[in-house]
């Protein structure tokens, strides 16, 4: 029996119930939710590496004197000469074209937590996407184990 390999008891009789029908369409529904979770995670990975970068960059600032001539990236291939005028002081992107001026220190700790939130809620994903596998991987052998007792059955 299928629910006596994941250890869900219930979901694997209620798999067996299940029409040929029923099951492609639960097995659809799950494969869909595990890629948007997948999909979730590797936002997730984007956003955390862009803010470990962002980190980066705000420790190399820092060590910058005032007044340091410098280039500025506008774009990932456009840069533009600058002239550091405020070490001290940053602003911080909080999203949908909002900044808040902070203290060197409190942008580096603002990324910190950012990245701690996003690692967080990475290892949660994870765990519900590996879940989510196990049960289309599951409705996966019984729509195949019913397939074949069809097929044997005409």
């Amino acid at each position: 029996m299928a629910s006596s390999k994941s250890g869900s008891g219930n979901v694997g009789i209620a798999l067996e119930r299940m029409s040929v029908e029923q099951l492609k369409a639960v097995k659809e529904q799950t494969d869909l939710e595990v890629n948007l979770l997948q999909d979730s995670l590797s936002n997730i990975r984007t956003a955390t590496t862009r803010l470990e970068i962002a980190t980066t960059a705000l420790n190399d600032l820092s060590l910058r004197p005032q007044g340091k001539k410098m280039l500025v990236p506008l774009t990932a291939s456009l840069y533009v000469p600058a002239t550091l005028d405020d070490a001290d002081n940053v602003l911080v992107d909080v999203g949908t074209g909002y900044f808040i001026e902070k203290t060197m220190a409190e942008g580096k700790d603002y990324c910190e937590r950012k990245i701690n939130l996003l690692k967080s809620n990475f290892d949660q994903l994870v765990e519900v996407a590996s879940k989510k596998k196990n049960v289309a991987d599951e409705v996966g052998i019984v729509l195949q184990a019913k397939l074949k007792q069809l097929s044997a059955s005409t």
